[in-house]
């Protein structure tokens, strides 16, 4: 299960609503996941690579 690092809001392994997610893998493998509300809010900073704190 996937929980969005913004709102919290979750979603199933075998949801396919899964792979409207955007997920975010970092150096140490550490996943990090926004709900697709979320990922539109912030496309712009996500394409930015801007750090999360910018948001």
């Amino acid at each position: 299960m996937w929980t969005c690092e913004r709102c919290g809001a979750t979603v199933e392994d075998d949801d396919p609503a899964r792979l409207a997610w955007s997920v975010e893998r970092d150096p140490g493998g550490r996943e990090t996941a926004l709900c697709p509300a979320c990922a539109r809010a912030h496309v712009r900073d996500i394409e930015a690579r801007l750090p999360q704190e910018w948001w």
